[in-house]
């Protein structure tokens, strides 16, 4: 006699609810669920095999979450010297520190070390983190990089077949060789993977030393001219089209292009400031 199936329990996993609410991404509240700061209906929980609908009543560190907002998109030009993580063990100032007051929670999807500038995705919701940073969503991130030598087509083609260093390999790239400025040259570079400082290090291979790294793209989203620390929101409708999400928004602000926010605090007197749009990127109008 057949075993009944049994059905899947009714619900989502406790931490991708509290990732969808903007709490955390997902694996940071699972760390939170195990040190004991989410409760379940008035229960303190300590695993994340749990699953939770909206008649659960979910807290983080006694205060209950709000429901989940529709999934939103930011653009935020990153100026140098801010470190794209949460907080710092060396005490160096975050991209969160540099937003604005009024922002919601936000993840970035991606990073940019702490000497990049330019285009950084910011998002609410952690499953349109994970969707836009997997290797499989395919999409080409373009960079303006400045390096200090005289590049060569030759010298270059190594990155266009693929390189390998320091035991990676990478991908091959798309790389430009735009103008060569007395010492330094510029380059356009485009890559799928985006790996911890992968055209630096790709550079260092090929004999050539970055001095300057602003990315103009991620996918269909460009920099333009955002300026530097200013955030931008993208329309909703236009996150709905791109990422292909169903968005229940009955104010209708799905289709109005929200206003910018200018960030809480200015870029610091005296460093350079880039200025990238798709006429004239920076590099070409020097």
């Amino acid at each position: 006699m057949s075993q009944p199936v049994s059905k899947p329990p009714e619900g989502d996993r406790i931490a991708k609810v509290l990732s969808r609410a903007g709490i955390a991404s997902r694996r940071e509240a699972e760390r939170m669920i195990e040190a004991g700061r989410v409760g379940v209906n008035g229960k303190q929980i300590s695993s994340p095999a749990l699953n939770v609908t909206t008649q659960d009543k979910i807290t983080v560190d006694g205060k209950e979450i709000s429901a989940p907002e529709p999934p939103r998109l930011w653009l935020f030009h990153k100026p140098t010297g801010l470190v794209t993580t949460d907080h710092d063990e060396k005490g160096r100032d975050t991209i969160y520190s540099a937003l604005p007051e009024d922002m919601p929670r936000v993840m970035s999807i991606g990073r940019l070390d702490l000497n990049s500038e330019g285009l950084l995705l910011l998002t609410n919701d952690g499953g349109v983190k994970r969707k836009l940073e997997l290797p499989a969503t395919g999409w080409l991130r373009r960079y303006r990089v400045r390096v200090n030598g005289r590049p060569t087509e030759d010298s270059l083609e190594p990155l266009r077949k693929g390189i390998t260093t320091g035991g990676d390999h990478f991908q091959p790239m798309t790389v430009t060789l735009d103008r060569q400025q007395g010492a330094n040259a510029w380059l356009t570079i485009g890559l799928r993977e985006g790996r911890n400082r992968e055209i630096r290090r790709a550079m260092e291979e090929v004999g050539l030393s970055v001095n300057r790294l602003i990315r103009i793209s991620y996918g269909p989203f460009q920099l333009g001219d955002l300026k530097p620390g200013a955030v931008e929101e993208v329309r909703r409708k236009l996150v709905r089209d791109q990422l292909g999400l169903v968005l229940d928004d009955p104010s209708g602000t799905a289709v109005k292009k929200p206003a910018k926010v200018s960030r809480s605090r200015t870029p610091q007197r005296g460093k350079p400031v880039a200025k990238p749009t798709r006429r004239t990127p920076p590099g070409k109008a020097r």
